[in-house]
């Protein structure tokens, strides 16, 4: 099992490792219009550090290519951002990290881009753990919500925590996966999920997920590149999901379109030189297509966390002592399961064989078993309550096993 991670405090209680005026060189140069992230990569290596960025002068920026528009942005650093940010602060479980922080995540300090500043709501040291990123699509089918809700709460269970981008839809279900795991009966102490946001982190978006934000804050993390008061621009979201797969060893993609934000994520992350695994569904499924698109590229099709776990090994030696334990436990399951259909009726098995592991119609179950549609719908009504197969709107069915 992953080491259970017990924050011991100092996340919460510091505000900042870099002096005030430190900070404020670096806020300074985030504001910049126009300069963005791969810019002050490339200035940091050069000048070394913030404050001989802002001093250097015109010559010295011209020398190090920039163009005339960033150079007049840069003769005049929009200080009342600063202090804004500054203000911000001040609030309860409220971080700006640097890159020049020790508390900087690590792996995300690695990628090309990295957020030369981050602005964090809750322990920043969660942002240091074991992460695995979960993403789909805004409007999933229930089984990919489920999928992505119990992903989540099993990996939270086994020691890393979840992040995702806290968008309606598979976003939302894995923080609530994971929400849900720290709040049951069998938790032990532990459990983290991390939200990236496209907004500054004094506005929830979408507004449907401020008690969900709230949790995570309280619980988790908040994290944005996006100072205090960026409303939610379009071009923001995209941005955001490189720290979504930079922040996460892999990143899991539950459901998605062909055209999917989540595929931006999933290609960052190859990018990055991160695991990406997919989960696969029906041929026919619409939110399926991206998911199969990404296995054909080269994408870990998954079924089961330990999937997940198994590639992800070689991050931590620990993983490989709970693939046994969850290996022996699926086949225990899996002879449970044989057991109990045992004890069903042949002519409910008769049924059960009739229902795909894809939507099926009450029609196409009455079809294929030549019983009457009331003995059929009579009979899944039985099934569903034992949990053998699962209802779907419209009429339709599918395995629940």
């Amino acid at each position: 099992m992953l080491h259970c991670f017990q924050p011991n405090g100092f996340g919460k209680d510091r505000k900042m490792t870099l002096s005030t005026e430190i900070l404020r060189d670096w806020l300074a140069l985030h504001h910049v219009a126009k300069l963005g992230p791969v810019r002050i990569h490339s200035l940091l290596e050069q000048f070394e550090n913030p404050h001989a960025i802002l001093t250097a002068g015109q010559t010295h920026w011209q020398d190090a290519g920039l163009p005339d528009s960033v150079i007049k942005n840069l003769s005049a650093p929009n200080w009342s951002k600063v202090d804004q940010d500054i203000q911000w602060l001040q609030q309860d479980n409220a971080h700006i990290l640097t890159l020049a922080d020790e508390a900087y995540p690590s792996l995300l300090k690695g990628i090309a881009d990295a957020p030369p500043v981050l602005y964090v709501l809750g322990d920043v040291e969660i942002l240091n753990m074991p992460q695995i990123a979960i993403v789909g699509s805004r409007n999933p089918t229930h089984a990919g919500r489920d999928t992505a809700h119990d992903f989540a709460s099993y990996l939270c269970s086994m020691g890393m925590s979840v992040t995702s981008g806290m968008a309606l839809g598979i976003d939302a279900a894995a923080h609530q996966g994971v929400l849900d795991y720290i709040e049951g009966e069998n938790n032990q102490g532990h459990g983290f999920t991390i939200a990236v946001t496209g907004t500054g982190l004094d506005r929830v978006y979408p507004a449907k997920n401020r008690e969900m934000a709230h949790k995570i804050a309280e619980t988790g993390v908040l994290v944005s590149e996006y100072a205090p008061g960026t409303p939610p621009l379009p071009g923001n979201f995209p941005r955001r999901n490189r720290i979504i797969s930079g922040l996460s060893m892999g990143t899991l993609v539950v459901e998605a379109a062909l055209q999917s934000g989540s595929l931006i994520t999933a290609r960052l992350a190859i990018e990055q030189g991160r695991e990406v695994f997919a989960v696969p569904g029906s041929i026919h499924a619409p939110l399926a297509k991206g998911c199969h698109a990404l296995i054909r590229q080269g994408a870990k099709l998954v079924e089961t966390a330990e999937h997940i776990l198994e590639e992800l090994r070689g991050f931590t030696a620990d993983i490989a002592k709970n693939n046994r334990v969850e290996a022996k436990t699926e086949n225990s399951s899996e002879q449970n399961e044989s057991s109990a259909l045992l004890n069903i009726d042949e002519e409910y098995q008769q049924v059960l064989k009739c229902v795909d592991y894809e939507p099926t119609s009450v029609d196409k179950v009455v079809q294929r078993s030549g019983l009457t549609a009331d003995a059929v719908c009579s009979m899944l009504l039985v099934l569903e309550l034992q949990g053998y197969v699962t209802a779907l709107s419209g009429g339709y069915y599918c395995q629940g096993r």
